[in-house]
């Protein structure tokens, strides 16, 4: 007490029960891998930061639930986990079943779900879904993962926004302060042009110019060569005062950084006190040229400006990671760009529906995926140039990092069949189910997903979602801590007709 006083006086004392001597000590100071803190997860879960983790994450939920049921009327249904493969996506995990050469399939969301409850009339749908993709796991993304799943009937795009940033705001907490509403919105095409991405981080400028018009006509070879292509120009972004916080070793690092992961080239200068470029560029830019330069990207002395030409979505992803770097650089320098405790949301709209396979520019795939509604003007291009169909599509991004998206979807079957079969060249056999719905007379419908354990991490400023997981899986989906997946038996595994085929190796250790 704060008094001091002590109100129990012991007479007796039982021991419930012994402690072992602990892997490691439960204080937040003392750092531990985190392998060994998914291995005894148990333990680790007593740490403060653990336990305000989930504890944050349980009160969001159910101010989440109170939103949406209680202020809207939503439905709370829960859908099947064991569900059939479906074209599109990520990869799915499968589940044997004991028909012969017959599986399951983990969905990779309730998407087919909620459509057919807006066919069966329940036109206010939400849950808090497990997720399930078979692919790697990075610090933002895991194997099994937790939506926050929304549809409605007769329901615009902007009606979805609205509805999610009234959600957020209801259910924010106290401690991170008032998030202001209504979010802002840019289109893709704005976003990859200012930022080179479609989950742009906008606590810090840094923003991409397009500088092709000053530099078309310069005479030298890189440039001349990069503007060949019809989608050629050239980008550059200007880092205020970068010369006092970059070294020269600093911008070769980046050169080679992009070199190595788009095979596209970069060229800096510096603007000096008196005036002039410091850079290989200079002496093929006349005076004219010089100063258009500047003011196109408003340097003023010892910035540093970086320049890109070429293909123009290279050059735009080229310098969306390039500022992400130099951001990176000069925090690490003491210059502080992104403040830990501002939340900037950010809604991405206007996808392409389509996008070019990378192993085949001749064939499409869905952007989103391939139930999400083209934009009512572009209907027309589906039959003639799909490509240029713009989506009704929307992703909220917070801080860099997306964590909703969602759309308007068909609801007509002739146009969804036409889509599938036509554009994207898919078995419509495996969609059959919602392509009968569908024809059962549907209603407009559209909705949103959010992902709640990338959603939370960003709240809390874990470094990994798996900070806000109570038993996640490890960086290859590994459950550390009672080492799953594991092995079956043959004999556990004859009654769904499965027989494994060993690695020799493995094989030839078996025997032994």
């Amino acid at each position: 007490m704060p008094t001091g006083d002590i109100e129990v006086k012991v007479e007796t004392a039982e021991v419930l029960n012994s402690c072992k001597k602990l892997p490691f000590e439960m204080k937040d100071f003392i750092k531990k891998s985190e392998a060994l803190r998914m291995q005894y997860r148990y333990l680790d879960l007593r740490r403060a930061q653990m336990q305000y983790n989930l504890r944050l994450r349980s009160q969001m939920v159910m101010r989440m639930r109170e939103y949406l049921c209680n202020c809207y009327g939503f439905v709370d249904v829960e859908t099947p986990t064991l569900f059939k493969k479906t074209p599109g996506g990520a990869k799915e995990f499968v589940v044997p079943s004991r028909e012969a050469g017959k599986f399951y399939s983990l969905p990779q969301s309730p998407q087919q779900f909620k459509q057919l409850l807006m066919v069966g009339g329940l036109d206010r749908y939400f849950q808090v879904a497990r997720c399930y993709r078979d692919e790697g796991s990075k610090p933002d993304r895991q194997p099994e993962f937790t939506q926050i799943d929304v549809e409605m009937s007769f329901v615009d795009q902007a009606g979805i926004q609205a509805l999610i940033e009234g959600l957020l705001q209801y259910s924010w907490p106290e401690e991170r302060g008032p998030i202001n509403t209504p979010f802002p919105s840019i289109s893709y095409d704005e976003a990859m042009a200012i930022y080179g991405t479609d989950k742009p981080d906008t606590r810090f400028a840094l923003k991409i110019t397009d500088v092709s018009d000053v530099l078309r006509n310069v005479e030298i070879g890189f440039l001349q060569n990069s503007l060949s292509g019809s989608q050629s120009t050239i980008r550059a972004i200007c880092i205020p005062q970068g010369a006092k916080y970059l070294q020269e070793k600093d911008l070769e690092t980046l050169t080679e950084l992009i070199e190595s992961k788009f095979n596209q080239g970069l060229l800096h200068l510096i603007l000096r006190p008196d005036g002039s470029l410091k850079s290989r560029l200079a002496k093929f830019l006349n005076e004219s040229q010089k100063l258009e330069l500047i003011k196109a990207v408003q340097a003023n002395v010892d910035d540093v400006v970086v320049l890109a030409a070429g293909e123009q979505e290279k050059v735009c992803l080229t310098l969306g990671k390039v500022r992400l770097e130099i951001a990176e650089m000069l925090e690490a320098r003491g210059l502080p760009l992104r403040n830990p405790s501002a939340f900037h949301f950010l809604w991405v709209v206007d996808f392409p529906l389509f996008l070019k396979k990378e192993e085949s520019a001749l064939e499409l795939e869905s952007a989103h995926h391939p139930f999400t509604a083209p934009r009512p003007t572009d209907e027309p291009l589906l039959y003639t140039d799909p490509a240029k169909v713009r989506g009704q599509h929307y992703d909220l991004v917070l801080n860099g990092s997306e964590i909703g998206g969602g759309s308007i979807r068909i609801h007509s079957a002739k146009q969804q069949r036409f889509i599938l079969e036509k554009v994207l060249k898919e078995d419509t056999e495996l969609l059959t189910h919602l392509l009968e719905a569908l024809d059962c007379g549907a209603p407009p419908h559209g909705g949103i997903a959010l992902g709640l354990d990338r959603l939370i991490s960003l709240i809390v400023g874990a470094d990994s979602i798996r900070d806000v997981i109570a038993f996640p899986k490890s960086f290859k989906g590994r459950d550390l801590m009672s080492n799953a997946p594991d092995y079956v038996t043959p004999e556990e595994l004859k009654p769904y007709h499965i027989q494994v085929t060993w690695p020799l190796a493995q094989a030839k250790a078996s025997t032994h």
